[in-house]
């Protein structure tokens, strides 16, 4: 039997930590992927700030999934060092919350060049971000995301065929592979062996983001497979329903989100993806 834990981006409930514990307690789910607590990115936390979100953690009984960093997520012309300290900043951040993971990205291709022409820049960056990750023990976890090298199925492989190990896997993101035209099915079938982590959202036939199984992300067929192979993991929400604070320091292209609060859509989410998961009885 599949053993699997829902987590996800608490930071589209509200920006405020406090707020957050509290829905995800109504909510029942006891993990979470820390990506800002009040309004602050985890790669600009103080020490202070680690304390005080520990803290703040432990007393909800809240656990953290994965540091859901920004490492990876700039063009491959801006300056590598400063990224290396934010990098250094988010594994601090993960030792301290004791999270297993933490995800990232493989960079955007400067304007004018195809990612082809990116690649061995790429893997030198990111040979250097494992290098570091692994003089803390770390495990890093790259995100399949919209316009970086690594957005399309072929392209992840080849970073996992180049780099991937024990301290190197993937997040399979359905609606970000649908977002660049690639289908999710095929992307499952290279990835499988990679796959990690997941994040939760689906995407319609006009790339917009829906909840877990209105799309055609194949959510409930890729689970289900999964589910029969024994894997075990976190399935991780990321809503994407509200523009929600911040949205416009992740996304490039922000689309405009349905007009309902954080917390109505998280539950929107969360309630579908439990849907789906009624339907596989080896989802444990």
């Amino acid at each position: 039997m599949s053993k699997w834990f829902i987590s996800g981006f608490a930071d589209e409930i509200d920006p405020s930590l406090d707020r957050q514990l509290e829905a995800l307690a109504e909510f029942g789910v006891e993990w979470v992927e820390l990506r800002a607590a009040d309004g602050v990115n985890v790669s600009d936390f103080t020490p202070q700030k680690r304390r005080e979100v520990r803290e703040k953690l432990l007393a909800a009984g809240v656990r953290v999934s994965s540091i859901g960093s920004p490492i990876g997520k700039i063009p491959l012309d801006e300056p590598f060092q400063p990224h290396m300290e934010r990098l250094k900043r988010c594994l601090e951040v993960q030792k301290e919350l004791g999270a297993p993971y933490l995800r990232m990205f493989s960079f955007y291709p400067p304007q004018g060049r195809r990612p082809e022409e990116c690649r061995s820049q790429v893997l030198e960056r990111l040979s250097a971000l494992l290098e570091e990750a692994g003089r803390w023990d770390a495990v890093l976890l790259h995100e399949n995301e919209k316009g970086i090298y690594g957005d399309t199925a072929p392209r992840c492989l080849d970073l996992m065929e180049a780099l991937g190990g024990p301290r190197f896997r993937a997040v399979f993101d359905f609606a970000n592979f649908l977002e660049v035209g690639q289908p999710t099915w095929e992307a499952y079938q290279k990835m499988r062996p990679y796959i990690q982590y997941i994040h939760i959202k689906d995407a319609d036939g006009e790339k917009k983001i829906v909840p877990a199984g209105r799309g055609e992300g194949r959510v409930q067929d890729i689970l289900a497979d999964l589910a029969a192979a024994g894997w075990e993991g976190f399935l991780s929400l990321e809503p994407h329903l509200v523009d929600f604070a911040g949205l416009a320091a992740l996304e490039r292209d922000p689309q405009k989100r349905a007009a309902m609060d954080g917390k109505t859509a998280w539950h929107t989410a969360l309630t579908a993806l439990r849907d789906i998961l009624s339907t596989i009885p080896e989802a444990g």
